[in-house]
C-alpha cells in the first residue's frame, strides 16, 4: 500500500513545468502509481530523476533511452494514452 505522503511527493515531482511532460506524468502519478509494483514504482522514481528534455525525447518517440527498465516506463506512460 502507498501512503498518501508518498503519493503527494510523487505528484509534486511529477509535476516538470513542460506541458507535455505534465500532461502524461501527472495523471499516471494519480491514477497508475499506487497499482504498480514495488520495482515499478522505484522506476517512476528513476524516471523522474532524469532531466526533462531527455523525458520529452522518449516521450515524443524522437528517441529512446539507453536504459531498457526506462524505456519500458516509458511506453508503459504512453501506452495509457495512445490508442493501439
Amino acid at each position: 500500500m502507498v501512503e498518501q505522503t508518498e503519493l503527494n511527493r510523487l505528484l509534486w515531482h511529477s509535476r516538470r513545468g513542460m506541458l507535455e511532460l505534465d500532461v502524461l506524468l501527472v495523471p499516471f502519478s494519480q491514477e497508475v502509481y499506487a497499482t504498480l509494483s514495488e520495482h515499478d514504482r522505484a522506476l517512476y522514481t528513476r524516471l523522474l530523476e532524469c532531466e526533462d528534455q531527455d523525458m520529452f525525447g522518449w516521450f515524443m518517440e524522437r528517441c529512446e533511452s539507453e536504459d531498457p527498465e526506462l524505456q519500458r516506463m516509458v511506453r508503459m506512460i504512453l501506452d495509457r494514452v495512445q490508442p493501439k
